[in-house]
């Protein structure tokens, strides 16, 4: 197991999780790859994704269906729209320890602030990253709240 997958999976254990970790037949670095791989709806797949607020790193967990509005999530972080934007590569792994394509929610170097998209708790489980592209596990919107310290904030229109 790589160490990666094995710090998310010590942070899974040490909070009560418990969630196995699953390994995929082939690197899913999109919520569509993962959910046909899953057999489940894109919606029920949580996408970690990193954004800059004045420099700072946040993670959204957003429904695979859904595209976040940073005109939504603006307010939230207390920053104007124009100050928020997308990580680069180098900045996800800086912030997460881990790499585009296989962030996970937790298992981070330091806690990040945390938003988790309120969509997500329309499924009874949803799949979030495990560290890697090819490994995830499954939860549910309560628990990705508990895990991450997260904000339930509407992070898209419709």
């Amino acid at each position: 197991m790589h160490e990666r997958v094995r710090r998310v999976s010590a942070v899974l254990r040490e909070n009560g999780g418990s969630a196995e970790i699953v390994e995929l037949p082939a690197p899913a670095p999109t919520a569509a790859a993962a959910a046909a791989q899953l057999g489940c709806p894109v919606g029920a797949i949580a996408n970690s994704l990193v954004f800059l607020a004045d420099g700072a790193p946040v993670l959204v967990l957003a429904g695979g269906d859904h595209r976040v509005d940073t005109r939504l999530i603006a307010p939230v972080l207390g920053v104007a729209r124009s100050r928020i934007k997308r990580a680069d590569p180098d900045a996800v792994l800086a912030a997460t320890g881990q790499e585009v394509g296989g962030v996970a929610p937790v298992g981070h170097p330091r806690r990040l602030r945390t938003l988790v998209d309120v969509a997500l708790d329309a499924y009874h489980h949803v799949w979030a990253g495990a560290g890697m592209p090819h490994t995830v596990f499954r939860t549910t919107f309560t628990e990705l709240l508990k895990l991450t310290g997260g904000e339930a904030v509407v992070v898209s229109e419709g």
